[in-house]
Order: structure tokens, then C-alpha cells, then sequence
């Protein structure tokens, strides 16, 4: 799939984070941190602003690497794109200590939007 500028902006978010993706982002935050780190985490995010960074400066950030399109998370995503279907924004975490973001849960949907446009503007809530 090529980064196609037309389709890009075309993508679509969600103005709020879906519900489920905060206890997805406790599990996941549950394999790095405490259980009393993470539920501060969690309460932060919920109530953290909006925020918005360029997909490519999430990916540096994060030390990721990109999955393509043949994961299937990122293939669901990719055409929940194409459709116009909402995404709903990233939820990110600072770790200072070690020098980078914590994907706390969006991964998958930062992957399908970098692979239309590495430019592309993701809203998210980051603490």
C-alpha cells in the first residue's frame, strides 16, 4: 500500500478515545509498570487534553518498529481507513526514565495511518 496524500487525509478519528482502548492500555501498561504506576496512568490519560504529533515523530519516539500491512490489526485498520470508518486516537505515555513513549494502546491503528501518510497528524492523549 503506497502513502497516497488523497487517501491520507482522508483519514478519520474518532473526537473521543473509545472506551475499550483504556483497558487495553492497562494491560499492556501492566507488563512495564506496578499496579499502583498504572492505574495512576490510566486515570491521567483519561482526563489528559488532546494532543497531536506527526505519525513518523510517534514512530521515533517510541522506538517501534512499523508492522506492515500483512498483521491483521493493521490490515483491519487500514480498512477501516479506506471506508472513512473513525479511529480513535492514540493513548501515550512518557517514559523519561528510559527516553521514549510508551504506545500504551493505538499501536496497530499508528502503523495502518503511517502507511497512507508518515505525515499524517494522529490525536491522541499522552501523560
Amino acid at each position: 500500500m503506497g502513502k497516497d496524500k488523497a487517501v491520507a487525509k482522508a483519514v478519520h478519528w474518532l473526537p473521543e478515545v473509545e472506551e475499550q482502548d483504556y483497558p487495553a492500555a492497562q494491560s499492556y501498561l501492566s507488563l512495564i509498570y506496578r499496579p499502583e504506576k498504572v492505574e495512576e496512568l490510566v486515570a491521567a490519560l483519561r482526563s489528559a487534553p488532546h494532543a497531536s504529533f506527526k505519525a513518523k515523530d510517534i514512530f521515533r519516539a517510541s522506538r517501534l518498529s512499523l508492522l506492515g500491512v500483512s498483521n491483521s490489526h493493521v490490515e483491519k485498520d487500514s480498512r477501516k481507513i479506506t471506508a472513512g470508518v473513525g479511529l480513535s486516537p492514540l493513548l501515550l505515555v512518557r517514559d523519561e526514565a528510559a527516553g521514549k513513549v510508551v504506545i500504551a494502546d493505538g499501536y496497530h491503528r499508528l502503523c495502518a495511518v503511517y502507511l497512507f501518510d508518515e505525515d499524517a497528524l494522529i490525536p491522541c492523549r499522552i501523560v
